[in-house]
């Protein structure tokens, strides 16, 4: 991959269909026997096409069983593709744009884009937070003064989010980011989430707002007051978190718009972004490919 410098040297790197299989089954099987998934103690056959026979169950599977490639028609070398032209990417692709460069209709690449935004829901991107923890809330959505007259939203000022999408996040120093669509900022909806994610004990920063108030119970917590114009106080502050809310607009942005339906997986591409903006390209491609492995998003599902 490091050779690799643009959509020609990728096309001399994986010239066939057979040659993208052969380099994922190096990379997600680690050039080591393929295990059944149908049975992990049978034996497994090896068969023609690129097919694999569990003996056990007489079931035959290949390199696309279990991945998020599984449910879909599109060939490898496209899905390959469209995983290296979104790793280059610093700040999101549109559909229409994947859709050009791989050879495929905006829809396919909308469902591909998807599915690769699908894969970051992997518990490998999951290691809970600790140490010293900022927390944060922000909200998806144009301001209601920039809008067309006849699209304008009435009493939606402040913390009133019904034209907005509330997104909860926090972020360990030195460490990773973690966000979550919320259904809305309040104590018994942020709490739960909290305990998930952050580690008891740690040192966790917020602003004054309400729903953080009893976090005293099971972390060191402090606070700066931003209604009384205070953004440090200390070493306590918000102003990591609240920098990413910046970054997280500018991705945004690329897509004009996003659903309330589909905003999970286009805040996943936003931390995975965020928590790999030091990587190299191709360290960023080869995570990408190992968070293949999981459960796929069929497109039936995708618009349900």
């Amino acid at each position: 991959m490091k050779k690799i410098k643009s959509l020609d040297d990728f096309n001399k790197s994986f010239p066939t269909e057979r040659s993208c299989i052969k380099f994922l089954e190096k990379i997600l099987w680690k050039a080591k026997p393929p295990i059944s998934p149908y049975d992990p103690n049978s034996k497994v056959y090896k068969c023609a096409n690129n097919q694999y026979k569990c003996k056990n169950t007489g079931n035959y599977f290949n390199i696309r069983n279990g991945t998020v490639f599984e449910n879909s028609n599109l060939p490898l070398k496209k899905w390959i593709l469209a995983i290296y032209v979104f790793a280059s990417d610093k700040r999101g692709i549109s559909s229409y744009h994947l859709g050009r460069c791989i050879g495929v209709t905006q829809k396919t690449a909308w469902f591909v884009l998807h599915g690769i935004r699908e894969s970051f829901k992997n518990p490998f991107f999951k290691d809970m937070l600790k140490n010293v923890v900022e927390m944060d809330e922000t909200f998806i959505g144009g301001a209601n003064k920039n809008r067309h007259k006849n699209k304008k939203v009435p009493r939606c000022q402040g913390r009133n989010w019904k034209d907005k999408i509330p997104v909860w996040g926090a972020i360990e120093r030195g460490g990773n980011l973690i966000a979550r669509v919320v259904s809305d900022t309040k104590k018994r909806t942020l709490e739960p989430i909290i305990k998930e994610n952050v580690k008891a004990g740690s040192n966790v920063y917020t602003d004054e707002w309400l729903a953080y108030n009893e976090l005293y119970k099971n972390y060191k917590h402090q606070i700066v007051n931003h209604s009384a114009k205070q953004y440090v106080n200390g070493k306590v502050s918000t102003n990591t978190i609240e920098g990413s809310w910046s970054q997280l607009t500018d991705v945004i942005n690329t897509y004009r718009h996003i659903s309330r339906k589909h905003a999970q997986r286009y805040i996943n591409e936003f931390t995975f972004r965020y928590n790999t903006r030091k990587y190299s390209d191709k360290d960023r491609f080869d995570l990408m490919l190992l968070s293949t492995v999981g459960k796929g998003l069929t497109y039936r599902e995708l618009i349900s």
